[in-house]
C-alpha cells in the first residue's frame, strides 16, 4: 500500500518542489538582471566619465600643442636665408681651413665660411698670404681685446663726436645691405679730438665693426632672406679739402685704414662718393690707376646730381631726405641719430640676441663656374651650438663637385664643416649649447677649386693686398697719400 502511495504521492511532491525551484530561479534571474542592469549603468557611467576626461585631456593637449606651435612659429618666423656658393670658392675655403687647422690657427668661433672667404679674396686666393694675414688678425684680436669689446667698452661721447664727424647707419639698400653714411666735408678734426681721444675713437671704430657682425649683418640677413656681410657706403665730400686733414686727422685715418684692411677685409659692397668737385674727380682719375680694378669697380664718383644713381640701388624710404630720399626720421631726432634698420625691429633683434638666428636648417645650393646649380641639399644637424650655423658633413664630395661628373644631381653633398657664427652682444665666446629646436631657419649655401691658378699679386702701397676699402675716411687717406706721392 505504501508502495502505491509512494507512487502517486511522488509526482505531487516533485511538482511542488519544481514549482518552488522555478520561483527561486526566477527570483535569482531578476536579481541577476537587476545587478546586471545596475552594473551596466555603472559601466556606462564610468565609460562616459572616462570619455569626458579623455576629451578634456585631448583638448588641453591640442591647445597646448597649438600654443607651442604659435610660440615656435613666432620664434623662427619661417625665415629662409639664401646663400649660394660656387664650387671653386668652396674648395678654396676648404683648403684654407685645413691649412689653418694644421697650424692651430682656427679658433672655433672664427671657423666661419664667409670670414675665411673674405680673407682669401683679400689675398687673391693665395693661401700662404691669406694664412699670414689670418694669423696676424687672430693675434691682434687677443692683444686688443676685440672679442669682448661690445661688453667692455662704452663710448658715451658719441653724440658729441657726430657733431664733428657726421656718420651713421641708416636703412638698407634694395638688396638688404646696411647703408653707412659719412659727411666728410663737415669733419672738424681739431674739435673731434677735443671731445674724444684718438685711442677711444679707434676703439669705438672697432666696436662698431664688431656690432655689425654681431647684430647688424645677421638682422639684415633675416630681413632680406639672404646672407649679408657687406655694406653700401655713401661718402659726401662736399667741402672736403686738405684743411680737413691735419696731421692728427691723417694719423687717425691711417690707423683706421690699417685696422680695417688687416682685420675686416671685403666688407664693402659699393661706395658712392657724392658732391665731388672737378678737383676731386681729377685726383680720382689719377688715384684709381694705383688701385686694384676690383676696388675701383665698387667706387662710384658722382657730382651734385647723384640722387637718381642712389635711388637705383636704394629705395626712397630708406634714403634720408637730405640725400634725395623721403625719410626724415622726425620722431627719432633725424636720420643721423635714428640708427634706422632691421636691427631695430624688436622681433628680429630678439632672434639675433637670443641666438635663434643662428639655428639654421641649411639648404645647400652649389653652382659651378657657369652659374648652373649642380647640388642642392638640406643637411641634417645634430645638436647645434651657438657657433654652428652652417656646419655640414665632412667628406670628399667637394672634390667630386669640381669634377666633370659634377653635373649630376647631389641629394646629399658632404661638405667639410665650416661653422657660421654671428657673435651676440652680451654673451661670452664659449660654445654654450642652445636649446634644441624642432625647426631651424632655412639657409642656402655657396661651394672651391684648388686647381685654379693662384695669382701672386705685387702689393700696392695705396691698396694693400688689393683688399677693399671700407669707410670714406680710408678712400680719403688714399687720396692724401697719392697727393704726397705725386709731389
Amino acid at each position: 500500500m505504501s508502495g502505491s502511495l509512494d507512487r502517486f504521492a511522488r509526482p505531487c511532491f516533485e511538482g511542488f518542489s519544481s514549482h518552488e525551484d522555478r520561483r527561486e530561479r526566477n527570483e535569482e534571474r531578476r536579481e541577476r538582471k537587476s545587478d546586471f542592469e545596475n552594473s551596466e549603468e555603472d559601466r556606462r557611467t564610468r565609460i562616459g566619465s572616462l570619455k569626458k576626461k579623455a576629451i578634456n585631456a585631448s583638448s588641453k593637449f591640442r591647445h597646448s600643442l597649438k600654443k607651442k606651435r604659435r610660440k615656435s612659429s613666432g620664434r623662427h618666423a619661417s625665415v629662409s636665408i639664401e646663400d649660394v656658393r660656387d664650387v671653386e670658392e668652396l674648395q678654396a675655403v676648404d683648403a684654407f681651413r685645413q691649412a689653418l687647422m694644421s697650424e692651430d690657427l682656427l679658433p672655433p668661433k672664427h671657423d666661419d665660411y664667409h670670414t675665411l672667404l673674405r680673407f682669401l679674396v683679400a689675398r687673391k686666393f693665395d693661401i700662404e698670404k691669406a694664412k699670414h694675414m689670418w694669423a696676424n688678425m687672430i693675434q691682434w684680436r687677443k692683444d686688443y681685446g676685440t672679442d669682448t669689446i661690445l661688453e667692455d667698452f662704452e663710448f658715451g661721447e658719441l653724440d658729441q663726436v657726430r657733431k664733428y664727424y657726421p656718420q651713421c647707419y641708416h636703412g638698407v639698400d634694395k638688396e638688404g645691405r646696411p647703408i653707412y653714411i659719412e659727411g666728410l666735408g663737415k669733419v672738424d678734426p681739431n674739435k673731434l679730438l677735443q671731445v674724444t681721444s684718438l685711442e677711444r675713437y679707434v676703439k669705438y671704430h672697432v666696436q662698431e665693426f664688431e656690432r655689425s657682425f654681431a647684430i647688424k649683418f645677421p638682422a639684415c640677413s633675416i630681413a632680406a632672406k639672404r646672407h649679408i656681410d657687406s655694406s653700401t657706403t655713401i661718402l659726401d665730400v662736399q667741402g672736403v679739402g686738405f684743411k680737413n686733414f691735419t696731421k692728427s686727422a691723417r694719423d687717425l685715418i691711417t690707423r683706421l685704414q690699417k685696422i680695417d684692411n688687416d682685420n675686416y677685409p671685403e666688407t664693402l659692397c659699393r661706395m658712392f662718393i657724392i658732391n665731388a668737385g672737378p678737383g676731386f674727380r681729377l685726383l680720382w682719375n689719377t688715384v684709381k690707376t694705383f688701385l686694384d680694378p676690383r676696388t675701383t669697380t665698387k667706387i662710384h664718383v658722382l657730382g651734385n646730381k647723384y640722387q637718381s644713381k642712389l635711388l637705383e640701388v636704394i629705395a626712397a624710404s630708406e634714403l634720408p631726405e637730405s640725400l634725395g630720399g623721403s625719410c626724415t626720421c622726425s620722431d627719432e631726432g633725424g636720420c643721423m641719430r635714428s640708427d634706422k634698420g632691421p636691427w631695430k625691429d624688436p622681433n628680429i633683434l630678439k632672434m639675433v640676441l637670443s641666438g635663434e638666428a643662428q639655428c639654421f636648417r641649411q639648404i645647400v645650393t652649389v653652382s659651378n663656374i657657369d652659374g648652373r646649380i649642380i647640388a642642392s641639399d638640406k643637411p641634417r644637424f645634430a645638436n647645434i651650438r651657438s657657433s654652428d650655423t652652417s656646419t655640414a658633413e665632412s667628406g670628399s664630395e667637394v672634390e667630386e663637385m669640381a669634377s666633370p661628373k659634377a653635373t649630376r644631381s647631389y641629394l646629399q653633398p658632404k661638405l667639410t664643416p665650416v661653422c657660421e657664427e654671428a657673435r651676440v652682444a652680451g654673451k661670452g665666446s664659449s660654445a654654450s649649447g642652445l636649446p634644441e629646436y624642432d625647426e631651424y631657419v632655412p639657409m642656402v649655401d655657396k661651394a672651391v677649386d684648388m686647381g685654379w691658378k693662384q695669382q701672386v699679386v705685387q702689393q700696392n702701397p695705396l691698396d694693400p693686398g688689393g683688399s677693399m676699402v671700407h669707410h670714406g675716411s680710408e678712400i680719403i687717406c688714399i687720396f692724401v697719400k697719392s697727393s704726397y706721392l705725386m709731389k
